[in-house]
Protein backbone atom coordinates (compact mmCIF):
# COMPACT_ATOMS: atom_id res chain seq x y z
CA UNK A 1 0.00 0.00 0.00
CA UNK A 2 3.03 2.35 0.89
CA UNK A 3 3.86 1.56 -2.45
CA UNK A 4 1.05 2.41 -4.20
CA UNK A 5 0.96 5.49 -2.30
CA UNK A 6 4.07 6.56 -3.38
CA UNK A 7 3.71 5.63 -7.31
CA UNK A 8 0.57 8.38 -6.78
CA UNK A 9 2.74 11.00 -5.45
CA UNK A 10 5.10 10.44 -8.22
CA UNK A 11 2.78 10.10 -10.69
CA UNK A 12 1.10 14.13 -9.62
CA UNK A 13 4.45 15.29 -9.57
CA UNK A 14 5.30 13.97 -12.85
CA UNK A 15 1.63 15.69 -14.55
CA UNK A 16 2.39 19.23 -12.32
CA UNK A 17 5.70 19.13 -13.76
CA UNK A 18 4.35 18.55 -17.31
CA UNK A 19 1.66 20.86 -16.81
CA UNK A 20 4.29 23.48 -15.69
CA UNK A 21 6.10 23.17 -18.61
CA UNK A 22 3.82 23.91 -20.94
CA UNK A 23 2.70 26.89 -19.24
CA UNK A 24 5.61 27.59 -19.92
CA UNK A 25 5.14 27.56 -23.32
CA UNK A 26 1.71 28.79 -23.50
CA UNK A 27 1.22 31.45 -20.56
CA UNK A 28 -0.19 30.75 -16.85
CA UNK A 29 -3.90 30.96 -17.59
CA UNK A 30 -3.92 27.84 -19.55
CA UNK A 31 -3.98 25.84 -16.22
CA UNK A 32 -5.39 26.56 -13.06
CA UNK A 33 -2.05 24.49 -11.23
CA UNK A 34 0.14 27.53 -12.80
CA UNK A 35 -1.54 30.94 -11.44
CA UNK A 36 -0.02 30.10 -8.12
CA UNK A 37 2.97 31.50 -6.11
CA UNK A 38 4.82 28.28 -7.22
CA UNK A 39 4.62 28.51 -10.63
CA UNK A 40 5.89 32.36 -10.31
CA UNK A 41 8.82 31.32 -8.47
CA UNK A 42 9.75 28.15 -10.76
CA UNK A 43 9.97 31.02 -13.87
CA UNK A 44 11.68 33.75 -12.11
CA UNK A 45 14.61 34.00 -14.85
CA UNK A 46 18.07 32.34 -13.29
CA UNK A 47 20.58 35.34 -14.32
CA UNK A 48 21.60 33.69 -17.64
CA UNK A 49 21.64 35.09 -20.79
CA UNK A 50 20.65 33.83 -24.11
CA UNK A 51 18.97 34.83 -27.19
CA UNK A 52 15.00 35.12 -27.72
CA UNK A 53 13.62 33.26 -30.54
CA UNK A 54 12.00 35.26 -32.64
CA UNK A 55 8.66 33.08 -34.09
CA UNK A 56 6.79 33.35 -37.43
CA UNK A 57 3.58 34.52 -37.65
CA UNK A 58 2.84 30.82 -38.57
CA UNK A 59 4.62 29.86 -34.88
CA UNK A 60 2.66 32.29 -33.08
CA UNK A 61 -0.57 31.26 -34.86
CA UNK A 62 0.44 27.71 -33.78
CA UNK A 63 1.01 28.94 -29.86
CA UNK A 64 -2.24 30.71 -29.86
CA UNK A 65 -4.42 27.92 -31.00
CA UNK A 66 -2.71 25.69 -28.56
CA UNK A 67 -3.55 28.03 -25.65
CA UNK A 68 -6.80 28.17 -26.78
CA UNK A 69 -7.23 24.41 -27.40
CA UNK A 70 -5.22 23.72 -23.81
CA UNK A 71 -6.91 26.17 -21.70
CA UNK A 72 -10.33 24.72 -22.38
CA UNK A 73 -9.10 20.64 -22.55
CA UNK A 74 -10.53 19.51 -26.10
CA UNK A 75 -9.03 17.53 -28.29
CA UNK A 76 -7.65 18.85 -32.03
CA UNK A 77 -10.67 17.13 -33.61
CA UNK A 78 -13.26 18.96 -31.74
CA UNK A 79 -11.31 22.12 -31.55
CA UNK A 80 -11.37 22.01 -35.53
CA UNK A 81 -14.84 21.41 -35.72
CA UNK A 82 -15.85 24.47 -33.91
CA UNK A 83 -13.19 26.01 -35.93
CA UNK A 84 -14.75 25.24 -38.75
CA UNK A 85 -18.49 25.63 -37.89
CA UNK A 86 -17.69 29.44 -36.47
CA UNK A 87 -16.44 30.34 -40.06
CA UNK A 88 -19.42 28.96 -41.44
CA UNK A 89 -22.02 30.94 -39.61
CA UNK A 90 -24.27 33.59 -40.88
CA UNK A 91 -24.02 37.19 -39.20
CA UNK A 92 -21.95 38.40 -36.69
CA UNK A 93 -18.18 37.69 -36.02
CA UNK A 94 -16.62 34.20 -36.43
CA UNK A 95 -13.92 34.38 -33.27
CA UNK A 96 -17.29 35.49 -31.52
CA UNK A 97 -19.46 32.29 -32.74
CA UNK A 98 -16.10 30.26 -31.80
CA UNK A 99 -15.92 31.88 -28.51
CA UNK A 100 -19.69 31.05 -27.77
CA UNK A 101 -19.36 27.08 -28.78
CA UNK A 102 -16.61 27.14 -25.97
CA UNK A 103 -18.43 28.78 -23.34
CA UNK A 104 -21.60 27.24 -23.69
CA UNK A 105 -20.02 23.55 -23.63
CA UNK A 106 -21.80 22.05 -20.23
CA UNK A 107 -18.16 21.54 -18.82
CA UNK A 108 -17.09 24.88 -19.11
CA UNK A 109 -20.59 25.87 -17.52
CA UNK A 110 -19.97 23.80 -14.66
CA UNK A 111 -16.44 25.61 -14.44
CA UNK A 112 -17.57 29.18 -15.15
CA UNK A 113 -20.45 28.26 -11.85
CA UNK A 114 -17.53 27.67 -9.93
CA UNK A 115 -18.83 24.12 -9.05
CA UNK A 116 -15.78 22.66 -10.15
CA UNK A 117 -12.70 24.69 -9.53
CA UNK A 118 -10.57 23.77 -12.55
CA UNK A 119 -12.05 22.61 -16.14
CA UNK A 120 -10.76 19.04 -15.97
CA UNK A 121 -13.02 18.44 -12.81
CA UNK A 122 -15.82 19.93 -14.10
CA UNK A 123 -15.90 17.68 -16.95
CA UNK A 124 -15.52 14.43 -14.73
CA UNK A 125 -18.48 16.11 -13.00
CA UNK A 126 -20.81 16.14 -16.17
CA UNK A 127 -19.15 12.91 -17.16
CA UNK A 128 -20.08 11.31 -14.09
CA UNK A 129 -23.68 12.13 -14.82
CA UNK A 130 -24.13 15.05 -11.43
CA UNK A 131 -26.28 17.57 -13.56
CA UNK A 132 -29.54 17.57 -15.60
CA UNK A 133 -30.49 19.84 -17.65
CA UNK A 134 -33.77 21.12 -18.24
CA UNK A 135 -34.96 17.58 -16.37
CA UNK A 136 -32.68 15.49 -18.18
CA UNK A 137 -29.52 13.82 -17.16
CA UNK A 138 -26.61 14.68 -19.23
CA UNK A 139 -23.24 12.63 -19.33
CA UNK A 140 -21.89 14.73 -22.09
CA UNK A 141 -19.06 16.94 -21.80
CA UNK A 142 -19.87 19.22 -24.76
CA UNK A 143 -23.37 19.13 -24.76
CA UNK A 144 -24.35 22.66 -25.95
CA UNK A 145 -26.18 24.98 -23.37
CA UNK A 146 -28.76 27.58 -25.16
CA UNK A 147 -30.04 30.68 -23.11
CA UNK A 148 -32.81 29.80 -20.87
CA UNK A 149 -31.71 26.14 -19.95
CA UNK A 150 -31.84 25.39 -16.46
CA UNK A 151 -28.82 23.45 -15.33
CA UNK A 152 -29.22 21.88 -11.96
CA UNK A 153 -26.97 19.78 -9.45
CA UNK A 154 -29.27 15.79 -10.00
CA UNK A 155 -30.73 14.99 -6.50
CA UNK A 156 -29.09 11.66 -5.73
CA UNK A 157 -25.73 13.70 -5.96
CA UNK A 158 -26.64 16.62 -3.87
CA UNK A 159 -25.09 15.01 0.16
CA UNK A 160 -21.68 13.86 -2.17
CA UNK A 161 -19.19 16.63 -0.69
CA UNK A 162 -18.23 18.39 -3.57
CA UNK A 163 -21.50 19.68 -3.35
CA UNK A 164 -22.43 19.83 0.62
CA UNK A 165 -19.37 22.86 1.10
CA UNK A 166 -21.28 25.14 -2.06
CA UNK A 167 -22.25 27.48 0.24
CA UNK A 168 -18.47 28.31 2.20
CA UNK A 169 -17.01 27.54 -1.27
CA UNK A 170 -18.88 30.03 -3.10
CA UNK A 171 -19.76 32.95 -0.73
CA UNK A 172 -17.17 35.25 -2.52
CA UNK A 173 -17.68 33.83 -5.68
CA UNK A 174 -19.02 35.79 -9.12
CA UNK A 175 -20.31 34.07 -11.36
CA UNK A 176 -19.94 35.56 -15.26
CA UNK A 177 -23.16 37.62 -16.14
CA UNK A 178 -24.32 35.36 -18.37
CA UNK A 179 -24.70 32.54 -15.96
CA UNK A 180 -27.19 32.73 -12.95
CA UNK A 181 -26.76 30.31 -10.02
CA UNK A 182 -28.79 29.73 -6.91
CA UNK A 183 -27.38 27.99 -4.06
CA UNK A 184 -30.54 26.82 -2.49
CA UNK A 185 -31.94 25.09 -5.06
CA UNK A 186 -28.69 24.40 -6.96
CA UNK A 187 -29.86 25.55 -9.66
CA UNK A 188 -28.24 27.60 -12.71
CA UNK A 189 -29.81 29.12 -16.00
CA UNK A 190 -27.99 30.37 -19.08
CA UNK A 191 -29.69 34.25 -18.83
CA UNK A 192 -27.39 35.46 -21.85
CA UNK A 193 -24.78 34.44 -24.56
CA UNK A 194 -21.36 34.94 -23.46
CA UNK A 195 -19.67 37.93 -25.10
CA UNK A 196 -16.73 39.46 -23.23
CA UNK A 197 -14.03 37.29 -24.82
CA UNK A 198 -10.95 37.05 -22.65
CA UNK A 199 -7.97 38.72 -23.51
CA UNK A 200 -5.62 35.88 -23.15
CA UNK A 201 -7.09 34.03 -26.32
CA UNK A 202 -6.52 35.62 -29.17
CA UNK A 203 -9.28 33.81 -31.57
CA UNK A 204 -8.58 35.96 -34.77
CA UNK A 205 -5.24 34.19 -34.71
CA UNK A 206 -6.76 31.32 -34.13
CA UNK A 207 -8.99 31.67 -37.16
CA UNK A 208 -6.65 32.63 -39.76
CA UNK A 209 -4.30 29.94 -38.56
CA UNK A 210 -7.16 27.39 -39.80
CA UNK A 211 -7.97 29.32 -42.67
CA UNK A 212 -4.15 28.70 -44.28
Amino acid sequence: MVQNLKSQEEYKYMIKQKKFKICRRLGAQVYEKCQSSKFVASTAPKGKKGKTKTLSDFGTQLIDKQRVRVSYGITEKQFRNYVVKASTVKGGKPNEHLFESLETRLDNVVYRLGLGNTRQFARQMVSHGHFVVNGHRVTVPSYRVRVGDIITVRAGSRVKGMFTDLPIRLKNYVSPKWLSFDIETMEARVVSLPKEIDSFLNLSAVLEFYSR
